[in-house]
């Protein structure tokens, strides 16, 4: 018998809930899945967790959670079926909703969670924390960043978690207490998730992404519509994107939550934007029909494309929307160190700049990060997943120096350039090694003329030939400063 607090349209779980009457599947044992295993654990709650991996790092967090009394089955197959008497299950992001596991579960009437709506149940009655969350296509990782600096700068106790840093669950069970979270939600996590209301949550952007695991545009974007459901204060919108702003006006807020947009422009009131090169506030100040409240310059944004900027005026849209001061939207811009791989310069060589923007892993990433620069050789290919290259090429042809393609999809790409920049000369990278960056870049440093910029920007995922994106731009890096060093003066 599935217990009370599991069952109807919506159930009543949180963290009073007697969860030693639950069994619960989770399925997967990544970052998220072993968290959210642990932390039932620790709630009293039956654990089976499965996973086709038995990788040795799969192999050692099962020996863990084994000497906690949970189940765990590793290998091929051990993933296939759902067990009998599951009251619950937890899945991680990555696995599709047709996976054999999930599908039995929607068929049987059992409920599916991800790891951020646990985390958010098991916060509630008495450890509740305001999450400020983002979502998008692209930019949720930066803006997160902003924004934990902009917290922090404002003297709160925050974190950076969800897609990004640590598992929401650990810092919801943290002994620490925090005032406020930054919370990056993918749309993978948004699909599981059916209970959140987020104190402000903010949009970015939505453009085509992802649609092996969704299936169809609608689809993804009413995924990632969900992070405005039961909103309480703030909803932020793209003004660029008018499909962000429908959103918001197609959600079931909260009474008394307010629509604030983000633009590169001058704001309208209810917006953050630019004016005379000024971040300005014209959405939290009382007088916002007639003034704006400056709260950092442009130049404070670094790097200052505009889709960085967009980025830095969605953060601090969320962060005023919680009261921070814009003495710390200034102060935490400034002190922000961004990770690597996203529009970061690697060299300069005999006036060609060799820009590293391999975290671009879709075309609307990689239409950004092209339009920052004005004669571009472009670097790009990998795992399409899905998507089509026409209007990325169709906006940015006029830029294009030459073009360089690897990876497993080149010739998705490469199609697209046929169609819409002919002219163009494009290099084809046949390997599908490690080495092949190598290649790419030497093939590209023939194309690149003094004033021109190298840009990996792939708007593909990289895991058909390395690890992660980061080890992608790795490899460029290390090609391009091979190059450098056997450079004659005037390299830096």
């Amino acid at each position: 018998m599935r217990p009370d607090f599991l069952t109807g349209p919506v159930p009543s779980a949180d963290r009073s809930s007697d969860w030693s009457q639950a069994s619960v599947v989770v399925a997967g044992l990544g970052l998220s899945g072993f968290a959210a295993a642990d932390a039932l654990l620790e709630f009293g709650a039956s654990v089976t967790v499965l996973d086709d991996s038995a990788s040795p790092e799969n192999i050692e967090k099962a020996t863990l959670l084994e000497t906690l009394d949970a189940s765990v089955r590793l290998g091929p197959g051990s993933a296939a079926a759902l067990p009998d008497g599951a009251d619950l299950v937890i899945t991680s992001p990555g696995w599709r909703p047709s996976t054999p596991l999930l599908a039995q579960a929607a068929t049987r009437g059992i409920g599916i969670w991800g790891e951020p709506e646990l985390a958010w149940r098991l916060s509630r009655p008495d450890k509740q924390v305001p999450w400020l969350a983002v979502t998008g296509t692209n930019g949720k990782t930066t803006t997160v960043q902003m924004l934990e600096a902009m917290l922090t700068a404002a003297g709160l106790r925050t974190a950076a978690v969800g897609n990004v840093g640590r598992p929401i669950i650990e810092t919801v069970l943290d002994p620490e207490p925090y005032d406020v979270l930054a919370v990056e939600l993918s749309s993978f996590q948004l699909h599981w998730s059916h209970s959140l209301a987020l104190h402000s949550a903010a949009v970015l952007n939505v453009h085509p992404d992802h649609l092996e695991w969704h299936g169809t545009m609608a689809d993804y974007t009413a995924d990632k519509a969900r992070i405005f459901e039961r909103v309480t204060h703030s909803c932020v919108y793209n003004v660029a994107e008018p499909t962000t702003e429908s959103l918001v006006a197609e959600a079931e807020v909260t009474e008394g939550a307010r629509a604030i947009g983000f633009t590169l422009g001058t704001p309208a009131p209810s917006m953050i934007g630019i004016v005379d090169d000024l971040i300005v506030d014209r959405a939290f100040v009382e007088q916002r029909q007639t003034s704006a409240l400056e709260l950092a310059k442009v130049s404070d944004v670094q790097p200052s494309a505009p889709h960085n900027v967009a980025n830095a005026l969605a953060a601090a849209a969320l962060a005023r929307s919680y009261g921070v001061p814009a003495t710390a939207v200034r102060a935490g811009l400034r002190a922000l160190e961004l990770g690597g791989h996203r529009i970061e310069q690697i060299a300069r060589i005999a006036g060609v700049r060799w820009i590293d923007d391999s975290k671009a892993t879709n075309p609307h990433a990689a239409a950004a990060s092209l339009r920052a620069y004005e004669n571009v050789v472009w670097i790009a290919g990998g795992q399409a997943k899905g998507t089509s290259f026409d209007d990325l090429v169709t906006g940015v042809a006029d830029r294009l120096r030459g073009v360089v393609l690897l990876g497993v999809d080149r010739e998705v790409v490469a199609d697209a350039l046929r169609r819409h920049a002919p002219n163009v000369p494009v290099k084809m990278i046949n390997t599908t090694d490690t080495g092949a960056m190598a290649h790419a870049v030497a093939a590209a440093a023939t194309l690149a003329q003094s004033g021109d910029a190298v840009l990996l920007a792939p708007g593909c995922a990289s895991l058909d030939m390395y690890d992660s994106y980061a080890a992608r731009g790795d490899a460029f890096a290390a090609a391009v400063r091979q190059i450098r060093d056997t450079e004659s003066p005037g390299t830096d």
